[in-house]
């Protein structure tokens, strides 16, 4: 007999199909005169006029210059694919609140996949936990959204991300260049990442880091004496959390300034997601930022 699909997976698929459309349509939608108006508007190049096209795409410079109508032709018109890589790792299992790390990382992709299917682009997937776990090719079929979130619907795996290696097994993948979307906490050595990012930039594919953390890690808020449970090989630490957060949150915003200062360098746009934040606002401050560059 077929095995039949666990009722809690279909519950996830679900939720996160219908999150990422509340997303899109609650917080986006009124931010965008045309649902077109998403990742997809960078100049690409121009191209002769033809007649039905829409004059005021026209360049007149150009046509100051050749006397000919030329239009100018947006990425948008050449078929975008959006390439989604979510850290499944162990490190994302992590949650204080009420959503853990991966929960938020998916919930911002699938958001992400429906912005763009909107816009008639395509959309491709890959997990990631010490190489690339999941993999969806891109389309640009509507029901591509239910595919990605059916590959996200899983449990993050045992063991590191390793996302700099992981990229470069992307990069491979990729075919020609579009936008990768990274979404992780990025608890991996900071020259490995940046290689990694540096590979897609090298094949010219335009890339965006979310940086997902939760708001204990960010925050340190605890008091007692605890018990840090190691994650992805580590041991278990017991700890006063008041005499090691100076130099916890020292650490941690070296960290955080080296990963920002290497995305700067390679042009590679840094977005921080905290666990504890409207994902819908911080996505369409996002975007909104976007537009106006």
């Amino acid at each position: 007999m077929p095995t039949l699909p666990d009722p809690a997976v279909l519950a996830r698929i679900d939720r996160l199909e219908l999150e990422a459309r509340q997303v899109v349509e609650g917080y986006l939608a009124g931010r965008h005169r045309s649902p077109r108006h998403g990742f997809a508007v960078e100049f690409a190049q121009h191209r002769e006029y033809a007649p039905g096209d829409d004059i005021k795409h026209i360049d007149w410079k150009v046509f100051g210059r050749t006397e000919r109508y030329h239009l100018k032709q947006y990425e948008q018109e050449t078929n975008l694919v959006a390439w989604l890589l979510v850290d499944a790792s162990e490190s994302m299992r992590y949650g204080s609140g009420a959503r853990t790390k991966y929960d938020v990382a998916c919930s911002a992709a699938a958001a992400v996949a429906y912005l763009v299917l909107q816009q008639g682009d395509s959309v491709g997937l890959a997990t990631v936990a010490g190489g690339v776990r999941g993999f969806l090719r891109p389309s640009g079929q509507m029901n591509q959204l239910r595919e990605a979130c059916r590959v996200l619907a899983g449990e993050p795996y045992p063991g590191p991300a390793a996302v700099g290696r992981s990229l470069d097994e992307l990069a491979g993948r990729t075919g020609r260049r579009g936008i990768v979307f990274l979404f992780s906490d990025l608890l991996d050595d900071v020259p490995d990442t940046l290689a990694g990012l540096q590979h897609l930039r090298f094949q010219k594919h335009e890339v965006v880091v979310f940086h997902v953390l939760d708001a204990a890690e960010l925050d340190f808020p605890f008091r007692h004496t605890t018990l840090f449970k190691g994650l992805e090989g580590l041991p278990e630490v017991l700890t006063d959390p008041p005499g090691v957060r100076d130099s916890y949150l020292k650490a941690l915003n070296q960290h955080l300034d080296a990963l920002r200062a290497g995305c700067r360098g390679l042009e590679t746009d840094y977005v921080q997601l905290r666990t504890d934040a409207d994902l819908g606002r911080e996505l369409a401050g996002y975007l909104q930022s976007r537009r106006g560059r």
